[in-house]
């Protein structure tokens, strides 16, 4: 449970030294040395914000090739909301689904579909108080993780059902075996996502053993031949396979807000931008919250359609979505629909002590109290100069045996 993620990778030849990525890392695991950025994968939480801030793209989101479709027999197709807020003018999302099977896809089962499930099992753990509350939303793997690092106090609260993907990914499975009576290595459960840190969690599974999903690959990476598809899609072949079966609810979770919205109370809070979210659960742990139901987080700016592993631009995106909501029934699954058991993860989400300077209670407090004096020697500046984000985390690094030099100590002489 505790193995490190490494779905952001750095291209050395590309980095250039600059400390961009280490001022804004929620978790502090990058540092600057020998003049390029190091990753901590213990701390890495892939929000993607070293991406999206690093000035010469020398940071990448890992993530599966498209060519990995063809290893499958039958191949299903799991594309998340996002996906749907890429195109212009979209009226119909039977189009998207029908171009992916035009794409190459056997099948298509909507995450969107899966969402509007999870969404009603939610109102029910609410309405019959079987949940901590306020419930925090599984959805977002980078908020999991963060919340497992950093807010240890609130694993309580993250929700004890499955992510949508995941749900979405046993019940398209299991569709598929009945249909084609295929092994299940013959199947390939693929997952079209936004973001690193969908690849993370298919990767290292969050509070339970293993992924239903066979691989990840990106919207940014399969959209360039998608438009063309869509043109010559014939729907009315897809409408008769009824895989289009989302409403506004389960659309709606592409972008912030939407998912708080299906739970249909007054007392759900939503966020987005990693900045915002650390916000929001420094309040929570301090009890600043009173009487929330549910609190929705996302790392990225926008919701999910603020991905890494998208192409638009996000608050284009929410404003698309949005239109394409008008058309769209309100919800169009139904929590009768499947069992209720699948729905919960069968494991513990615990918590990740990468902070700890020590395992031992003694030796960490000595550590700590060695940390606070190599902290009164520094400027509390926070430049970063030195190649860790803050003074605090250069003294942090200098106890944990790391080298280095203050540039603001060097100058001044001491």
């Amino acid at each position: 449970m505790n193995k490190p993620i490494q779905c952001v990778v750095l291209d050395e030849d590309i980095c250039n030294g600059c400390i961009h990525c280490i001022k804004c890392c929620p978790t502090e695991a990058i540092r600057v040395k020998n003049q390029k950025a190091v990753i901590t994968p213990e701390r890495c939480i892939t929000c993607g914000e070293c991406i999206r801030v690093c000035p010469s793209h020398a940071k990448k989101a890992l993530r599966d090739p498209l060519e990995i479709i063809d290893g499958f027999k039958y191949k299903v197709a799991l594309p998340h909301p996002a996906l749907y807020a890429q195109f212009n003018n979209l009226e119909d999302k039977t189009t998207v689904l029908r171009a992916l099977l035009d794409y190459g896809f056997d099948e298509v089962f909507e995450v969107a579909a899966a969402s509007e499930t999870v969404t009603e099992m939610t109102r029910r753990l609410i309405s019959e108080k079987k949940a901590v509350l306020p419930i925090i939303s599984s959805t977002c793997p980078a908020v999991i993780r963060l919340i497992r690092l950093r807010f240890p106090n609130l694993i309580k609260n993250i929700s004890p059902l499955y992510a949508p993907r995941e749900v979405a990914a046993s019940t398209a499975l299991l569709a598929a075996m009945n249909k084609t009576l295929m092994p299940r290595e013959d199947i390939g459960i693929i997952l079209i996502a936004p973001c690193p840190g969908q690849v993370a969690s298919v990767r290292v599974p969050l509070g339970f053993e293993k992924s239903g999903i066979d691989a990840v690959i990106a919207i940014s990476d399969i959209f360039p031949k998608m438009p063309e598809l869509m043109k010559n899609a014939d729907i009315t072949e897809a409408i008769g396979t009824q895989f289009s079966i989302a409403g506004r609810v389960g659309a709606s979770w592409g972008s912030t807000g939407g998912e708080a919205k299906g739970i249909l109370s007054d007392n759900c809070l939503s966020a987005d931008g990693i900045e915002n979210v650390i916000k929001v659960l420094s309040d929570l742990e301090d009890e600043r919250f009173q009487n929330l139901d549910f609190i929705e987080l996302t790392a990225c700016p926008g919701g999910c359609v603020g991905g890494m592993l998208t192409v638009e631009n996000p608050y284009i995106a929410r404003v698309k979505l949005a239109k394409l909501r008008k058309y769209l029934p309100v919800s169009g699954t139904r929590l009768d629909d499947i069992e209720i058991n699948t729905l919960f993860r069968d494991g513990e989400i615990e918590y990740l002590p990468a902070f700890n300077l020590s395992d031992n209670i003694s030796e960490s407090i000595r550590l700590m109290d060695e940390l606070d004096e190599i902290l009164k020697t520094l400027p509390n500046l926070d430049c970063g100069c030195c190649g860790s984000p803050t003074c605090r985390a250069f003294a942090e690094d200098i106890v944990r045996g790391g080298e280095g030099k203050c540039i603001y100590s060097l100058i001044k002489g001491t």
